[in-house]
């Protein structure tokens, strides 16, 4: 039996809007990443050094900051605050320019600043199996959200 023109334009509509919709939240997760990761890939001439957790409060966790090169010691830093982050703990950061703010470098900061990506990737992995019915491509881009989530929380 021959589909008729309306189903066929029904069925690529369906395809086109749950395309739409992978693409924002792909764009959402790469956006919402990349303010963070962008001071780890980018860091070059920027301050490097260490962070020692003193105390943390319901967002945000300071301590004072020890700089790699020759810039100066800062009394009080911030960080975001992450189930990585207790009182006493050190770890290597890099500050955001002009500010007081610092970000986690290496392996760890660099899973931990790309989470909402692998998040994306999950959920976008839903729409592309049920709306564009594309099951191995969503099983792929589910696997890579949830290998990637699954390291951040390792590297943590």
């Amino acid at each position: 039996m021959k589909r008729s023109s309306s189903h066929r334009l029904l069925a690529h509509g369906r395809s086109f809007a749950a395309g739409c919709v992978v693409l924002l939240l792909l764009a959402a997760g790469v956006w919402t990443s990349w303010d963070t990761a962008h001071h780890i890939v980018l860091a070059k001439g920027r301050e490097h050094g260490t962070m020692v957790v003193t105390a943390c409060g319901e967002d945000t966790c300071t301590g004072p900051f020890t700089p790699d090169a020759t810039s100066a010691d800062r009394t009080s830093v911030t960080v975001e605050r992450s189930v990585a982050a207790r009182t006493g703990d050190r770890f290597p950061v890099v500050v955001k320019p002009g500010s007081g703010d610092v970000v986690r470098t290496g392996a760890p900061g660099f899973l931990h600043s790309w989470a909402p990506l692998g998040g994306a990737l999950m959920l976008a992995a839903l729409v592309i199996g049920g709306g564009m019915r594309l099951t191995r491509t969503a099983w792929g881009a589910g696997i890579a959200g949830a290998v990637l989530l699954t390291a951040t929380f390792v590297a943590l």
